[in-house]
């Protein structure tokens, strides 16, 4: 199989939108006179003249890109679902072969090693990928999403030099916030950071962290100065094997079990000066910014489970006693992926889209329990044993509702950010 990211790179320098083949699970662009930009960011765009265009449509690059990886998923991925499940480890042949597809480095420019496409390029993937294992698709979209993105934004050329062509090429990336004692209140975290004459030493634990397992490259949250409190938050390069680092424990659990979730040990850890990533005390700015981001990855990760547990169900029981609650919950899906591309395209244009990632993200991951949850009982006995995919897709949609940012705390965003909508 030809590189994915390779076949689509002119495409995404030069993105005309066309009507592509219908497919059900997948959305396809209309013919306009305007593409969606492929650069991250659009905020000094005139958007004026900008012909209202469906935000379910895709452009020609993005929409190959959703064929291109659902093809994989479904040749390469598949069959080794279930058998990932029960041992609950991710196969290493996959991660190569999503490294040697361009799908690690989707926002990563061409320089670096990466792809060089958009956002909604990286969107499109994490949903496809989840239709078949949502864990596979949530190792790439912390990947990308987090860890990528934090390197892109913040770290300077020479940093960028020095990681970029790493992570596009084959360096699994994880993304360490959460602690035992700060989990929603990510900013109340334990692990320290001192100066040293050569860079900077580093103490404390890591919780729930993902992609642990089989990561070479950590970006840790760490309090460089804790008179300051959230002030002092710094983010550090950490990579695999230095002295002092440890990954202590891996987490048994009810769903996204192929993807590894471990605790990680920090005992008198010594980084160079170059492993600071960006600025001393931005830490805590760069997680909010990043994981608003994140949280539209998580949504598109909930919309392909949703999208995956409906079509293995729909397949098995379609009749015309079911076609009520079938109808149903794909209108649900689809009004998710709504909520989720509007996100998408706001973040790309420059706008304001947190209470979109946080509205994304509750909802999706809603949907995703209860059209899997459904789906089970569509399908009796079938959907209830382990023979088929059915009760695992359920398993795997209660951590929507957990990471990135619980249902409530996104709630609390949305009310917050009404609030100031409608009574300022």
């Amino acid at each position: 199989m030809a590189s994915i990211a390779r076949a689509l790179r002119p495409l995404s320098r030069t993105t005309p939108v066309r009507l592509a083949s219908k497919r059900v699970a997948a959305y396809r662009p209309i013919e306009s006179a305007y593409a969606f930009s492929t650069t991250p960011r659009r905020r000094d765009a005139d958007l004026a003249d900008l012909a209202p265009t469906p935000i379910s449509h895709l452009s020609e690059t993005e929409s190959m890109m959703a064929d291109s990886v659902s093809k994989l998923a479904q040749e390469q991925i598949g069959p080794k679902v279930r058998d990932m499940d029960e041992a609950e480890a991710m196969d290493p042949a996959i991660i190569e072969k999503l490294f040697e597809q361009g799908v690690m480095g989707i926002e990563i420019p061409e320089e670096f090693g990466g792809a060089g496409m958009n956002f909604t390029s990286a969107i499109v993937a994490i949903e496809e990928l989840a239709r078949v294992d949502p864990s596979v698709s949530v190792m790439v979209d912390v990947h990308n999403t987090l860890v990528n993105t934090l390197i892109l934004r913040y770290c300077n050329t020479q940093a960028q030099r020095m990681w970029l062509p790493k992570l596009s090429t084959g360096t699994l990336g994880s993304f360490c916030l959460s602690e035992p004692v700060s989990g929603s209140d990510a900013f109340a975290l334990q692990t320290k950071a001192e100066k040293t004459a050569d860079g900077y030493r580093i103490n404390g634990s890591k919780m729930w962290i993902t992609n642990a397992q089989e990561a070479g490259f950590f970006i840790v949250f760490a309090n460089l100065d804790p008179s300051k409190g959230y002030k002092g938050i710094t983010a550090f390069v950490v990579e695999k094997g230095t002295p002092g680092f440890s990954i202590a424990k891996k987490e048994k659990k009810l769903g996204i079990r192929a993807s590894s979730t471990c605790v990680l040990n920090f005992d008198d850890v010594e980084i160079p000066k170059a492993n600071l990533v960006g600025e001393e005390g931005q830490g805590y700015k760069y997680a909010i910014n990043i994981l608003n981001e994140g949280r539209i990855g998580i949504a598109a990760q909930m919309t392909g489970l949703a999208l995956g547990a409906w079509e293995n169900a729909a397949k098995y029981v379609w009749n015309d006693r079911m076609q009520h609650q079938i109808a149903q919950a794909y209108t649900e899906i689809a009004a998710a992926r709504a909520l989720v591309y509007n996100a998408a395209r706001k973040k790309e244009a420059g706008q304001d889209f947190v209470k979109d990632a946080a509205m994304a993200k509750l909802y999706a991951s809603q949907v995703a329990g209860r059209v899997s949850g459904s789906a089970i009982e569509w399908m009796g006995g079938m959907g209830f044993v382990r023979e088929g995919v059915a009760e695992k897709y359920w398993r795997d949609s209660k951590i929507g509702a957990i990471y990135e940012g619980t249902s409530n705390i996104q709630l609390q965003t949305i009310a917050k950010l009404l609030q100031k909508e409608y009574t300022n």
